[in-house]
């Protein structure tokens, strides 16, 4: 256990920087950012200081703040510094010095210099250990870069905890990804802390650049993303805790890094992070204005822009309130702020920040009286930065706060003056914002009119005077506001005005009228000014009583567009004044109606003052005056006439204390239930429950009658307005309606001229539209006088002009058309009808009445009669067009008739086709379906079209279109209706065929079509007998249409029309394919035109409606017909039929192969009808057969159809069985073509690929039920026609699926009884080939069937019979089953070898061999070879090679050739050896007597065998084989006789040879030995002396076959050449030169021992018995140079003897025997001689050359030799030798 001491050491040795152990030391030292480790440890710091030092000073010349540094760590004595030896002092100075460093050169850690720099400081300060934490964050923004994985190797163990994140990556040497960084920064908030204070303390000391900024924004903007997702929490008080605990970390560094100003870059980063923040953090209002302040307290004008976007982004997230004063200043300062907040909205929601400035601006108007916020405010207000919400806001606080300014804050009212201007401007904006501002000013609650007198201004634009040029000034209300004279003043002079009137309500203008009222607003808001005012003489209030114009002059106040205030005032007067004693005898019902006007005012202050006024009428009418009273005005309320329709006291007194006081409370809340419940009361005297109400039927009426009078006579149209509102709302009363009173109303609005009508309109503030209409509704429904009135002024020029009350007249008429009876709504209709017809007249104007008129009679509802009246006006407008004048009628030609629009204008044209385009337009909108009864008539117009259109010249599309669609609506209404019914007699089917045949445009064609269709449907009596022209006009025009709804007409068509006609075609029993010919060939003729995406649906939808199972066939025969076999045409069939089921396919083949049968009858029925006639006869007749043959194929090769009906045909049900039935039918039809065209080469083609594909459709089980019952015909070429088709089914059916095999292996035994059983050859020979097929496919699966078959055919009924044909079959099926049975094929054999071996000979018999006999009995033969060789025994193979060789000799083609090669090396591999050679050895003569391909082939066979074979059997073989080689090596001699030629002996002995190699190859040397010994001896021995030359023949092929032996064996075999040494002497001594024979066994020799001497490496030749035995007489047989060319032969064997004999005893006496005979008289003695020497000198060099002053003489002797040749190469022999020695000869042969 360690002591404390202990431990205490150890803790220090550990933190301890500083050690004594050197290996640790140099280690230390070798830490390097530059350097490799092995470098760094050997460098002296002198040396890394002046390689670092340039480093420096680069960097000095980029920086001038690096300079500080050379005094300090760059120094001389830096040299010497050693930080463990500074006390902490010096460490900490160092330290601050390093820091300032890395914070200076951190911007440039990507360039070389600054890393040299850093390396000294590294390697000498050892900053990686004392500095660690500053290093890492200096290279932290480059992470990604190499040199940080450098720097990551350097770091100690030990690293800041901040950084201990990358330890993994440390001992990885892996860059960190930023994820990382990112990630630990979340998580571990000393690693943020660290980078943000490293960041803060750069940008402090001016030392920051962008990467460290970006580096830091990031991070720090994903950290805190982080951290607020990892922070977030369901309970609100964890999340403050959470988020205030979040601001105390990151607080402080954003709160610093916004308001360095000299930073931006940091300062744009922290206002992201600061977004971020606002925008998840959920900080409460304080910190977000704590942010916002610090925000704009230190941005520059580098950075507003951005911050201007953070303070929107943090507003967004804080309360709807005004703005703190530090961010409002700031924004204050912004130049052109609402069009930055503008630009900026597009990007960002701005509205928030801009609402919370408007209030904070507002809010210092009112408190400090700051004026130059104002057009801050309204910039702001009107720059769609604000929400609508926000708009209301705003401009209400600015209302409030014009309430709040006092005298204290405006001593001078020049604040209230600019804020009343900018809230009167404000009010009158346009657009949305001006809209919101003036509901705002409708929602305040306070006295807005005390305001607008206050501000001296009318805020609220609606309500300002808007005086003509003879009224009111619109600045008369401020200046009067402005007191600009004297109250007393004024009065005085309008005391002194002249009343031109008695009433203020006279239609004539008046001067003092208006400067009342203007008076009367100035002094409404003072109650002192305003009774000064009431009591003023001009007004005559003590007459009031009598005189109407005291009253006149309040009442048209409160009516007219003024103030509220002054309302209230005006009312106030009034009812003072009827309170006065005076006024209790005058009756002042006229003051009634405008009473109501005031209670029914928007403001509610104005409906309380007339409550309160009603309610002293009310008093004044409480009791019946003991005598009659006088009305007030009766005779000048409206000027030069009284009060009209007075009402009796009765009727005023009800019309108050009944209507009015009952209602007033609820009146003063609601401005319209005045008017409500005065309708009310005047509709009915009874209440819905049958209780009497208070009014009676005369009060009600003369109530109504007093009102309309005032309406009628009053010249204010607002009072007009409001009492008409409740006016119309009532039809009548007794008899007497509202039209009735007040169409006066109408005729003085109407006539008045457009330029008056909105003059008036304007004074009073109006909208001229709003006038318009309740002024036409006075009118009500079936009012025979309003009707005409309106008719009358809609035909008035006047009226014309005034389009508002133009379109008011035709609305009131739309609106009253459901209450109108019927014979109002269809003379209505017609003069409606005939408006709308005005304006294409020469006479009438342009105008909107006809438009008006149009557009009226399509919005309602027009009956059928008023249709029919329209339809049966057009058909004389029609005729007059169409028919010529009664004069010209007489001798009109056709040509006359057609120019016939000349006869009359074509203005009259014009109008008939407007009028005709109209009516048939409103009966088309009008619902036709809802119409039935229009029918007839439609079909009338739409013949009249056909006249009209042959008249005017053109198509009239258009209108056919119209009626077409009509009539199609009704056809439902037909079809569903008993009771309806269309005439058949009429001719409808030829209109429509007319229409379709002569139109020319796709939209009537397609109507007519689909009209067709659904008539075909509803009453096909109707348009059956005209189908067929349509049809072919169809294929010809609508087909050709490619959008989706002539699609839809055609199928419609074909759906509808056809099935009825085919029933028609049905029932009167006629050829249905043959009565639809022509429809069919125009929908086929059509074809090329139809647009590809609709072909297919389109036939589809045809063959479906015609009946698949009859016509399918004969459009795909017509198509290719038409079109031929074109790949286009194929696949579009393919198609067209699979959509079928399998069935339907089925019939459609068969009926398709009866039409192509039927083209080759002598007179063809259906197919002349469908493919047209044949002019030339056969020719034609194969063409088109061809046509449609070639489309068969494809029809059945249809993958889709495979696939059905195998699934089909595997059902065992009816269905299934029908199927079976039908495709045997099929089979049967294509068997039966193909016999018809089998003359026709290309027909019979085709028919071979329909049968091809046929085949393969159903699956082979499937196959074989279909044709079984075709087996059972007694037809035998059809039975043997089956059997074809099912042998080429096999071929291609998989021998992998389990039911094809038992299906057909099943079928074996019927196949066996047909060969058993059948006479036919033929059918026998088909017989066999299925069961050759079959068998080699899945005969492994059922032996013993196989093998019953394989008896069967071996037998007399199959094998034994004498047809050619089917020997050849049966034994290729024999050799089949050989290779399925293998051993179960044994029991046959014994009567099928000996068959076959008895054909193969046959078949070699006669002047031409039987090759197909021939080549089967090989196959079989190969095939027993094969499987059970040992069954070929030594007689069978005797026979089989005699046959063999007479089949090589007769000369066969190359494939009987190849079957027979092939046979006998299956032979030579796998028959027994022993058997085999013994074969061979017997056969040798019989082959030799064959002639060379026997003899070639025999070899062949041996060759093969002997390489088979392994050595053990060669080895026991080896007697026989040595026999077979001595009887080969003896070809020569034997074979002579045999005619065999030189050439083919020489290829034979090359073949010899090489299988003799073979098997020397697999014998030992005790083995072979005797065997060499025996052949060398019987070369020489084995003939009589006397057969010199049958010795030589013998001779050549063994020394053949020597030369061959020693060349391949080389020195393994040099000691067989003892053998023949004695041999090769005799031969050279005795040789005789004029022989042939002879003279070639010489080369032979020659070139036997040259081989012999080249491959001695044992020396066998060197000793002397061999060389003396051999030597001599190779030198003399120079003496033969004259007769043989030594130069090929003899010099190559003395060269090689020469190298062989490797001594020099024996070059010398070679040398002295050769150098004699240089002096030989025979020329070429000499020169073969030289040429040897040159030969020697060349092989043996220097070697050669140790006889040289032997052989000098002799050359020196050449030198002048007679002969040049020899002396030409004697020179080349001395230059050879020159060569060798190096040296001149020169001197030595002087």
């Amino acid at each position: 256990m360690a002591t404390s001491l202990a431990s205490q050491l150890a803790q220090i040795a550990a933190s301890s920087r500083s050690t004594l152990n050197t290996k640790a030391l140099k280690a230390t030292h070798a830490k390097s950012l530059i350097f490799e480790p092995r470098v760094a440890a050997g460098q002296t710091f002198a040396e890394i200081f002046s390689v670092c030092a340039e480093g420096f000073e680069e960097l000095c010349h980029l920086d001038p703040r690096f300079t500080q540094f050379r005094t300090t760590l760059w120094n001389e004595q830096s040299q010497e510094a050693d930080r463990t030896q500074m006390t902490a002092e010096e460490n900490a100075a160092v330290d601050r010095h390093v820091e300032a460093f890395l914070h200076l050169v951190g911007s440039r850690l990507r360039l070389m210099p600054a890393i040299k720099s850093l390396e000294w400081l590294i390697r000498r300060f050892r900053i990686h250990e004392f500095n660690t934490a500053s290093l890492i964050a200096t290279f932290l923004p480059y992470h990604t870069i190499p040199v940080f994985v450098t720097l990551m190797s350097i770091l100690p163990a030990q690293i800041p905890k901040e950084y201990v994140f990358l330890d993994p990556y440390i001992r990885s040497l892996t860059a960190p990804p930023r994820a990382a960084i990112v990630q630990h920064a979340t998580n571990r908030p000393e690693l943020l802390s660290a980078i943000s204070q490293y960041t803060l303390d750069s940008c402090r000391a001016k030392q920051g650049y962008p990467g460290l900024i970006s580096f830091w924004g990031g991070v720090m903007a994903e950290a805190v993303n982080g951290m607020l997702d990892k922070m977030r929490s369901g309970r609100r008080s964890i999340q403050m805790q959470n988020d205030h605990s979040l601001l105390q970390q990151i607080g402080p560094v954003l709160s610093e890094a916004m308001v360095m100003k000299g930073v931006p870059g940091l300062q744009i980063a922290s206002y992201m992070i600061v977004t971020i923040l606002a925008a998840k953090g959920g900080l409460d209002d304080g910190a977000l204005s704590a942010f916002m302040d610090q925000l704009v307290h230190g941005w520059t004008s580098e950075t507003f822009r951005t911050g201007l976007v953070c303070l929107c982004i943090i507003s967004q997230h804080r309360s709807a309130k005004q703005l703190s004063g530090r961010v409002t200043k700031a924004l204050l300062k912004v130049q052109d702020l609402a069009t930055t907040l503008n630009e900026i909205s597009s990007d960002h929601r701005v509205d928030k920040l801009a609402n919370g400035l408007a209030l904070a601006l507002i809010d210092r108007l009112h408190k400090k009286g700051d004026i130059r916020s104002l057009p801050v405010v309204t910039s702001l207000l009107l720059g769609n930065v604000l929400q609508e919400k926000q708009i209301k806001v705003v401009y209400k606080a600015m209302l409030v706060a014009a309430h709040r300014v006092n005298d204290e804050v405006d001593q001078d009212g020049r604040i209230r003056k600019e804020l009343g201007s900018t809230m009167v401007s404000l009010s009158q904006a346009t657009g949305q914002a001006g809209d919101a501002i003036r509901a705002a000013i409708e929602d305040v609650d306070f006295d807005i009119e005390e305001l607008e007198l206050s501000l001296g201004t009318a805020i609220r634009p609606k309500l300002a005077i808007e005086a003509a040029e003879e009224l009111l000034d619109v600045d008369l209300v401020p200046a009067l506001a402005e007191k600009l004279e004297d109250l007393d003043v004024s009065l005085e002079r309008l005391s002194k005005l002249d009343r031109s009137t008695s009433s203020c309500l006279s239609q004539e203008p008046s001067s003092l009228l208006s400067e009342l009222c203007s008076f009367f607003l100035s002094v409404a808001a003072s109650e002192t000014d305003l009774q000064r005012f009431d009591q003023a003489p001009v007004l005559s209030r003590p007459l009031a009583p009598t005189k109407s114009f005291y009253f006149t002059f309040y009442v048209k106040i409160w009516c007219g567009p003024y103030p509220t205030l002054a309302k209230v005032a005006a009312l106030d007067q009034v009812k003072n004044r009827l309170k006065e004693d005076d006024c209790t005898n005058q009756d002042f019902q006229a003051v009634i109606p405008y009473c109501i006007i005031a209670l029914s005012d928007p403001a509610k202050k104005v409906r309380r003052a007339a409550a309160d006024l009603i309610t002293v009428l009310g008093l004044l009418f409480a009791a019946p005056p003991a005598k009659a009273r006088h009305v007030w005005a009766s005779e000048d309320l409206y000027g030069k006439t009284g009060s009209p329709d007075r009402l009796s006291f009765e009727a005023a007194k009800s019309l108050i204390h009944s209507v009015l006081l009952p209602s007033l409370e609820e009146s003063v809340i609601h401005e319209d239930h005045v008017l409500a419940a005065l309708t009310s009361s005047l509709e009915s005297s009874r209440t819905a429950d049958g209780g009497k109400k208070h009014l009676s039927s005369p009060t009600r009426l003369s109530i109504m009658k007093f009102l309309c009078g005032h309406v009628n006579a009053t010249p204010l149209l607002a009072v007009k307005l409001r009492l008409l509102k409740s006016l119309n709302q009532i039809r009548s009363i007794s008899g007497t309606s509202r039209t009735d009173l007040l169409l006066p109303l109408l005729q003085w609005w109407a006539h008045l001229p457009s330029s008056e009508a909105r003059r008036l309109a304007g004074e009073e503030s109006l909208d001229e539209a709003v006038i318009d209409v309740a002024f036409v509704d006075v009118i009500v429904a079936n009012n025979a006088a309003g009707l005409d009135l309106l008719f009358e002024l809609i035909k008035e020029p006047q009226t014309v002009s005034r389009s508002h009350l133009v379109e008011s007249f035709f609305a009131r008429i739309q609106k009253m058309w459901p209450s109108m009876k019927a014979e109002t709504q269809y003379s209505t209709a017609g003069a409606l009808l005939n408006l709308s017809q005005a304006a294409l007249q020469p006479s009438s104007e342009a105008n909107a009445v006809p438009v008006e008129a149009a557009d009226l009679l399509r919005k309602v509802e027009l009956t059928t009669d008023i249709l029919l009246a329209f339809l049966d006006s057009l058909q004389d407008e029609v005729k007059m067009v169409t028919e010529p004048p009664v004069g010209k009628r007489r001798r009109v030609s056709t040509l006359e008739q057609n120019r016939s629009v000349g006869v009359h204008s074509s203005s009259e044209v014009n109008t008939t086709l407007n009028r005709t385009t109209f009516v048939l337009e409103l009966v088309q909108e009008s619902n036709p379906a809802e119409h039935p009864e229009l029918l007839p008539s439609l079909f009338t117009s739409l013949s009249d079209l056909q006249h009209l259109r042959a008249t005017v010249g053109t198509e009239l599309g258009y209108l056919q279109s119209l009626v077409l669609s009509s009539l199609l609506a009704m056809m439902p209404a037909y079809q569903d209706s008993k009771t309806l019914k269309i005439d058949a007699s009429v001719g409808h089917g030829d209109v429509l065929a007319s229409c379709i045949q002569k139109s020319s445009s796709p939209t009537v064609i397609n109507a007519a079509l689909l009209l067709v269709a659904s008539l075909a449907k509803t009453a096909p009596d109707v348009v059956l007998h005209s189908v067929m022209p349509i049809f072919t006009f169809m294929g010809s025009s609508v087909l050709k249409q490619a959008d989706d709804y002539s699609a839809h007409v055609v199928n419609q068509t074909v759906k509808e029309v056809i099935p009825p006609l085919i029933e028609t075609f049905r029932k009167s029993r006629r050829n249905l394919v043959a009565s639809t010919a022509e429809l069919l060939s125009s929908f086929v003729i059509a074809f090329e035109h139809i647009p590809s995406h609709r072909k297919h649906d389109l036939f589809i939808s045809l063959i479906q409606n015609l009946g698949p199972s009859d016509f399918l066939f004969a459009v795909l025969a017509m198509f290719v017909d038409k079109y031929g076999a074109t790949d286009n045409i194929l696949s579009f069939s393919t198609q067209i039929i699979s959509t079928f089921s399998v069935e339907i396919q089925l019939q459609t083949l068969i009926k398709h192969l009866e039409l192509i049968s039927d083209i080759f009858k002598p007179k063809p029925a259906l197919s002349s009808i469908l493919l047209g006639k044949t002019e030339n006869g056969e020719q034609d007749s194969t063409k088109t057969a061809m046509k449609q043959l070639t489309l068969l194929p494809h029809l059945l090769a249809n993958r889709s159809l495979k696939r059905e009906i195998n699934q089909l045909a595997e059902l065992d049900d009816m269905e299934s069985a029908k199927i079976h039935d039908l495709y045997a039918t099929l089979l049967e039809s294509v068997l039966t073509l193909a016999t018809t065209v089998k003359a026709k080469k290309p027909l019979y083609s085709r028919c071979g690929d329909a049968l091809s594909n046929l085949l393969n459709l159903l699956s082979i089980a499937e196959f074989i039920k279909s044709v079984e019952t075709l087996l059972d015909r007694p037809n035998v070429a059809l039975r043997q026609k089956v059997l074809r088709a099912l042998e080429l089914r096999v071929d291609n059916e998989s021998n992998t699926d389990p039911k094809s095999r038992a299906a057909l292996l099943a079928f074996l035994p019927q196949l066996t009884a047909v060969i058993r059983e059948s006479d036919d050859m033929n059918y026998k020979h088909t017989a066999v080939t299925c069961v050759d097929k079959i068998a080699e496919k899945y005969g492994k699966k059922d032996l013993e069937a196989v093998a019953a078959a394989a008896a069967t055919i071996a037998g007399d009924h199959c094998l034994g019979q004498p047809s050619q044909s089917l020997r050849v079959m049966a034994l290729l099926c024999l050799a089949s089953l050989v290779d399925v049975l293998q051993d179960g094929i044994v029991p046959v054999l014994p009567v099928a070898i000996p068959k076959a071996l008895a054909y193969l000979e046959e078949s070699l018999q006669g002047a031409k061999p039987n090759t197909e006999l021939h080549n089967a009995a090989y196959a079989f033969m190969m095939a027993l070879a094969q499987h059970i060789p040992y069954m070929i025994s030594g007689g069978y193979l005797d026979r089989l090679l005699a046959c063999s060789n007479a089949s090589a000799a007769a000369g066969l083609d190359a494939d009987s050739s190849a079957n027979r090669s092939h046979c006998l090396q299956f032979l030579a591999k796998l028959v027994d050896a022993k058997v085999l050679f013994s074969a061979l050895n017997t056969n040798w003569p019989k082959a030799v007597g064959s002639g060379f391909s026997a003899v070639n082939e025999y070899l062949e066979v041996l060759g093969t065998a002997i390489d088979k074979h392994p050595k053990s059997v060669i080895a026991k073989n080896v007697t026989v084989l040595s026999e077979i080689f001595l009887s080969s090596f003896d070809l020569r001699r034997v074979g002579a006789s045999s005619g065999l030629e030189s050439s083919q002996f020489d290829a034979l002995e090359k073949t010899i040879n090489e299988a003799a190699l073979k098997m020397i190859y697999k014998l030992n040397d005790a083995a072979f030995r005797p065997i060499f010994s025996r052949v060398v001896e019987w070369s020489t021995t084995g003939l009589p002396k006397q057969d010199v030359a049958g010795r030589t023949t013998r001779q050549l092929s063994v020394y053949g076959f020597l030369q061959t032996f020693f060349d391949n064996l080389k020195s393994i075999v040099t000691s067989y050449a003892s053998y023949i040494v004695d041999s090769a002497v005799s031969i050279l001594e005795k040789t005789d030169f004029k022989d042939p024979s002879e003279r070639e066994l010489w080369k032979r020799a020659l070139h036997t021992l040259s081989k012999c001497f080249e491959h001695d490496q044992d020396g066998f030749w060197q000793a002397p018995a061999h060389f003396n035995a051999i030597a001599p007489l190779l030198v003399q047989q120079f003496l033969h140079a004259g007769t043989v060319d030594a130069v090929e032969d003899l010099v190559p064997a003395v060269v090689a003897l020469a190298a062989a004999a490797d001594s020099k005893e024996h070059h010398k006496e070679l040398n002295g025997s050769l150098l004699k005979h240089l002096r030989s008289e025979q020329t070429a003695i000499r020169l073969a001689v030289v040429k040897c020497q040159q030969a020697l000198t060349t092989r043996l060099g220097e070697e050669w050359l140790q006889s040289l002053p032997e052989m000098l003489p002799y050359i020196s002797e050449l030198q002048d030799d007679d002969d040049e040749t020899v002396e030409r190469e004697n020179r080349r022999w001395i230059v050879i030798i020159e060569e060798t020695l190096g040296e001149s000869l020169d001197s030595m042969l002087q």
